[in-house]
């Protein structure tokens, strides 16, 4: 069994090996053989025309509907676990469908609806469709986190004369907190990652997933492998901090 774990893991490091060691090769037009080692893709990442353009546009789109989303995403799973109301019930199936669909359904569905409607493609449309992808995702995520709670800490704010926003923020919120975060992160990464939704719905906007998609032709740039690569590891960063800080409360608290 560990020589089998050991393989798997090999073979799905591979792919992230390969981008870390590429963004340092001495490429020229194309990024498929390695020419030599250099760091001038590192210090001159925005050298390559449309690269750091398609990056900024994957983050403004991730971080607009990621915010959308788990706004919108919180005030309905808090809806759905503590109130009863008619078609509650099918509102928690229809929550499940997007999903479900294949991506290339709801990537075409939206642009055929943005079509009928007369909005051009461009960012809003592309934040639009990402939010309303994601919306699932934070919905269900928030709900396991809205349904551990336990209804005594609120009803003891209340006992104590707070009134409903100050139990919401005091109380509710702050429990509810590690879940909105973990749905927040989880629908930036599905919204940063997306290429099929997007694809159908940028026009001529081009974002980072698309950028790769295009360049991947001709060998994708090694400017392209120093971004994802630094996503990668300031995503490596953030899990061993969250992990320390965690580990670090647990020992303050046994003391």
């Amino acid at each position: 069994m560990p020589v089998y774990c050991t393989l798997a893991l090999a073979f799905l490091l591979v792919p992230i090996v390969y981008t870390i060691v590429f963004s340092f090769n001495d490429s020229v037009k194309t990024n498929i053989a390695w020419r030599g080692f250099t760091l001038d893709n590192w210090l001159n990442v925005c050298s390559e025309p449309g690269v750091c353009e398609a990056f900024g546009n994957s983050l403004l789109i991730g971080v607009t509907s990621t915010t959308i989303a788990t706004v919108l995403g919180t005030m309905i799973a808090l809806a759905l676990v503590r109130y009863r109301f008619r078609f509650r019930a099918a509102t928690n199936l229809l929550l499940f469908l997007p999903m479900a669909t294949p991506e290339v359904v709801i990537g075409a569905g939206l642009a055929a609806q943005f079509l009928s409607a007369g909005i051009a493609k461009g960012l809003g449309t592309i934040i639009v469709a990402h939010a309303m992808f994601c919306l699932s995702f934070v919905v269900v995520t928030v709900k396991a986190r809205v349904a551990s709670l336990d209804p005594a800490l609120e009803d003891a704010g209340r006992d104590l004369y707070g009134s409903s926003s100050q139990v919401f923020w005091r109380i509710t919120f702050p429990l509810l907190l590690p879940g909105i975060l973990a749905a927040a992160l989880l629908s930036f990464s599905l919204s940063f990652d997306d290429f099929i939704i997007t694809y159908f719905n940028s026009g001529s906007v081009n974002t980072f997933p698309t950028f790769i998609y295009t360049a991947a032709t001709r060998g994708i740039p090694a400017e392209a492998n120093v971004i994802a690569s630094a996503v990668f590891l300031l995503a490596i960063a953030i899990v061993l901090i969250g992990q320390l800080s965690a580990q670090a409360r647990r020992k303050r608290l046994a003391r």
